[in-house]
């Protein structure tokens, strides 16, 4: 089957590297999906984290919409229980009016109180002139940002086909509850008499490099990081020498297993075997790519490598140019 591949970035920082340089290693990472084919490029949102420098991830995305030409860009997401859905709206507005036709509004529940994120949601929608599902009225969305719900469960799945917003599941969060939650966001979307169909994308952790070797010694500091961080120890990504020279307690060894099964780390090949059969079995015809590294000259070369063995089609051209 035909897959699309799209990137979530979430600005890793290395360590021996500073947050400086995670936001413009993002901006080249960008600049290459672009040309290498992808489809569309979304930053996260995370605050008081050495791990990540991605702290306002609107801001980002400016910045990759002037850099790219080709890309739909935006948010994996906004944590709307932070914000005031005016300012949101206000923002989102002004990049789907300068960039009309690729900007991406990703909405996350995390950061607040989750009771007020429908009403939130709600008001956010009408703020962006947003018709109501099945309602057969000119909706805005066609000329503004275009909505998406991100949730690792049911509740943001069902919620997001009751809304008739696309959704995107968080298979890196937690893989399991995939498949039930996106059968769940299309049956209420059908319910909903929405239109366009319902949209639904699956965010799947990947890290690819020429060898196996190498794929897997990227893997393991991945997992040393992401093990620590489950623990209580919030540090940058370690660097390759560092997840080498490191010896596991039970403890982490135990949380290493346990996130393996959400990454998908290998050959090229290996990869789009496994990318391949995911999308078969959650019926999605898009992959979203979330690959933390070290290095980011290692996150570059797993795009490439997964453009090559998918069959991206380069694309050339100038930067965009902005609506003035």
């Amino acid at each position: 089957m035909s897959i699309r591949l799209s990137v979530l970035d979430q600005t890793p920082v290395g360590e021996d590297f500073s947050p400086a340089e995670a936001l413009r290693a993002s901006v080249d990472l960008a600049e290459a999906a672009d040309r290498l084919g992808f489809t569309r490029y979304w930053v996260a949102e995370h605050h008081n984290s050495p791990g990540f420098a991605g702290t306002a991830p609107e801001i980002l995305a400016g910045a990759l919409l002037a850099r790219t030409r080709h890309l739909r860009v935006g948010t994996g997401g906004v944590l709307l229980p932070r914000y005031e859905p005016l300012k949101v709206a206000e923002v989102f507005t002004v990049l789907a009016s300068v960039y009309p036709g690729r900007v991406d509004l990703g909405i996350g529940r995390a950061g607040g109180p989750a009771h007020r994120f429908p009403q939130q949601l709600d008001e956010l929608r009408r703020l962006l002139g947003m018709s109501a599902p099945g309602s057969g009225a000119e909706d805005a969305r066609r000329a503004g940002p275009q909505m998406w719900l991100l949730g690792a469960g049911g509740s943001s799945a069902a919620l997001a086909g009751r809304l008739g917003t696309s959704f995107a599941f968080a298979h890196f969060l937690a893989p399991a509850p995939g498949r039930a939650a996106l059968e769940d966001y299309r049956r209420e979307y059908a319910a909903s008499g929405a239109r366009p169909p319902a949209e639904g994308v699956l965010a799947v952790r990947v890290v690819t490099a020429d060898t196996d070797a190498k794929a897997q010694e990227l893997a393991q500091g991945l997992l040393l990081w992401r093990s620590r961080k489950d623990l209580g120890q919030d540090l940058p990504l370690p660097s390759p020498a560092t997840a080498r020279r490191h010896r596991w307690t039970g403890a982490e060894a135990e949380r290493a297993a346990v996130n393996r099964r959400a990454l998908v780390a290998g050959t090229p090949e290996r990869v789009r075997e496994v990318l391949t059969g995911l999308a078969a079995e959650h019926g999605v015809g898009e992959i979203v790519v979330n690959t933390l590294t070290h290095d980011p000259e290692d996150r570059l070369r797993s795009l490439q490598l997964l453009a090559q063995a998918f069959g991206l089609t380069e694309r050339g051209g100038a930067l965009a140019t902005a609506v003035v």
